[in-house]
């Protein structure tokens, strides 16, 4: 093992063990249990070595943005993890993406849920699937050249999602707009995970949060944090 490798595990360790404290407060502040919210460390642009060593950490979820970086690293980590993929995602390339994804968060547009269910199919797999919903400053309104399909567009995406073989609608997603205050953002897509629910009661997940504003979004009920630089460090230039 190369030298780098332990002082690697140590500055996860004592990254995660912050990033806990953080989640762990933000619940107590909230009065929710620490259980009911999900850690996922993003490892986007990181080697499959560190990857690797979150799941000797305990790490069970993990989650990429580019494909074929996340199936490769998929396939070279032989941990026990929960994959999931939070990127735009191309529909030529859902097929690929169904075959090793556990989760996919960035699902905004019917021909995207279709290309999905036909790779879930062939892959004979079952792949949960999150709506992301593009809430800009003005919330219904969508914001320019983001990703995510607007709010009145999700009873139907929805729907869409639960007739589709293979594929099982687990909840909601979004990331708060830049430049804006992250809480109303997180309280909104609240409301609209709710609203769901009557339709699709097994939709339960809202996946909210990052490094920069995980406690707002446990305030407002995030079940889900998707945390990369607090923990990873700041990100290697993209090849």
């Amino acid at each position: 093992m190369s030298p780098e490798i332990p002082a690697r595990q140590q500055q996860l360790r004592e990254n995660l063990t912050t990033v806990e404290e953080r989640i762990r407060t933000a619940c107590a502040a909230a009065g929710r249990d620490r259980a009911d919210v999900t850690l996922i460390v993003v490892t986007k642009t990181y080697p499959a070595s560190d990857v690797a060593l979150l799941a000797d950490l305990g790490i069970t979820d993990v989650g990429e943005n580019r494909h074929p970086e996340a199936g490769e690293k998929a396939a070279e980590v032989l941990a026990p993890l929960r994959w999931h993929f939070m990127g735009g995602l191309q529909t030529n390339k859902a097929g690929a993406v169904a075959r090793y994804a556990d989760v996919v968060h960035s699902v905004d547009r019917a021909k995207l849920v279709a290309s999905l269910g036909r790779g879930a199919v062939a892959a004979e797999r079952e792949l949960e699937v999150l709506l992301q919903v593009d809430l800009g400053p003005e919330f219904d309104r969508p914001s320019d050249g983001r990703s995510g399909a607007a709010p009145a567009d999700l009873r139907a995406l929805a729907d869409a999602v639960a007739g589709t073989e293979r594929l099982r609608l687990g909840g909601v997603m979004t990331v708060a707009p830049l430049g804006v205050d992250p809480a109303p953002v997180f309280e909104r897509l609240a409301i609209l995970a709710e609203q769901l629910r009557s339709d699709h009661p097994g939709a339960t997940v809202i996946s909210a949060g990052m490094s920069g504003d995980l406690e707002p979004a446990v305030a407002a009920g995030a079940t889900h944090l998707r945390v990369g630089s607090a923990i990873l460090g700041e990100r290697p230039p993209l090849g």
